[in-house]
């Protein structure tokens, strides 16, 4: 009978499985950069649970805003038909500090459902089919979002998916004459995140822009990952000094509730209104209580200046994990973290180990020789080399194995 089976059985026996080798730890409760085990074990959580909690676990700006809007409604009609003050409050603050054309937000559940949107729109605005994005991206799991997701091995059993959809290399400038007057929109990760954060050169980028206004097609860029202070910017696309069409965001944006977004031009997407009506609905999409965390956490790393001390975070871990002759390489943007190992052996050794030790660090999907670092935006440099230090006594220990 489940009623006398305990969590563990009941997750391992009841609930769907992800993968054959789920890490299984039971989370009591979690705040800041700590999350704490059923067994009162402490783990340092340096991967914000993948690029999620930027302002940690639980920040109470964000935990007051979830309460009061409790208080006051959490459901009250599909999203798009009511006025609710905490969908126009996030629109508000989302405007004010986003480029002038980016002024019209559409929000969903999640970031796969914010790129699913991204391309209807993309396909609507032009009367176009196809679709241009870039091998080893990763978009999503939907059927849509893995049609636009450059990696084959995790798309081959799961075919057919959509048609009309092209791949080419990322940060390769002679690929972009294969965006054509037949292509609908461009769809990239402007650091590709799950490729093992491969960041691409500024006159890429400008001509990338340049390309897609050429031929009209729209640019879309999946800041998914990226977006709300990752990158030492609010959205990386502020790196590049171009400005794209569309952008999708969920993750970060807000502070552990779930949610995501697509954010465009108005006359652009109020195409999705209507031939057919109804273009694109959502019922639980800009959900309030969402939406009022979503506020919080903008506003908070805005007003407290967060953002500004990314950059000098990254370096400070950067320049701590690349002194071991076992680090092959790290890239970095911010504090967004692929650090290459020889293979993906001791990448594993190392992720568990750390684990262990207390401290989350992760793999990447499609990027088996590096583990993925990704902290609060609010780590102290306290917690940073108590971080380094368990790292590099792991990566020592398994690298002399």
């Amino acid at each position: 009978m489940i009623e006398n089976k305990s969590n563990r059985e009941i997750f391992n026996e009841y609930q769907a499985p992800t993968s054959p080798y789920p890490l299984g730890l039971e989370i009591d409760y979690a705040k800041g950069v700590f999350m704490y085990g059923t067994d009162g074990k402490r783990y340092m959580d340096m991967i914000s649970a993948i690029a999620v909690n930027n302002l940690g676990h639980c920040h109470p700006n964000v935990v007051k805003a979830v309460k009061d809007q409790v208080d006051k409604y959490m459901f009250v009609m599909v999203y798009g038909e009511f006025v609710q003050k905490p969908q126009t409050d996030l629109t508000r603050r989302l405007v004010s500090v986003l480029p002038e054309q980016l002024n019209c937000t559409y929000f969903v559940n999640s970031g796969t459902e914010a790129n699913e949107a991204a391309v209807k729109l993309a396909k609507r605005y032009t009367g176009r089919a196809e679709i241009v994005s870039f091998r080893r991206s990763y978009h999503g799991n939907t059927q849509g979002s893995l049609s636009i997701s450059g990696n084959e091995m995790k798309k081959n059993a799961f075919r057919p998916l959509l048609p009309g959809v092209r791949f080419i290399d990322f940060n390769k400038m002679e690929d972009l004459e294969q965006i054509t007057e037949n292509t609908a929109g461009v769809i990239m990760e402007p650091i590709q995140g799950d490729a093992g954060v491969r960041v691409p050169d500024v006159a890429y980028m400008k001509a990338l822009r340049k390309r897609c206004d050429d031929v009209g097609a729209v640019l879309i860029f999946d800041e998914i990952q990226t977006g709300f202070g990752r990158t030492g910017k609010l959205f990386a696309f502020e790196h590049f000094g171009i400005v794209p069409d569309v952008i999708t965001v969920a993750k970060g944006i807000a502070g552990g509730m779930p949610m995501g977004a697509f954010i465009g031009e108005r006359e652009m997407m109020k195409t999705l209104s209507h031939d057919p009506i109804l273009g694109h609905i959502t019922t639980f999409g800009g959900h309030p209580v969402s939406c009022a965390a979503a506020d919080a956490t903008l506003k908070t790393l805005i007003e407290e200046n967060i953002i500004e001390d990314v950059e000098r975070k990254g370096q400070l871990i950067e320049d701590r994990l690349s002194v071991h002759p076992a680090v092959q390489e790290i890239r970095r943007k911010g504090l967004m973290f692929a650090i290459d190992m020889k293979d993906f052996d001791l990448v594993n050794r190392i992720v568990m180990k750390c684990i262990e030790r207390g401290v989350i660090t992760y793999w990447f999907l499609s990027t088996p020789n590096a583990f993925r670092l990704a902290p609060p935006l609010v780590i102290t440099d306290e917690e940073i080399h108590y971080a380094c230090d368990v790292i590099l006594e792991v990566i020592e220990e398994e690298y002399k194995k």
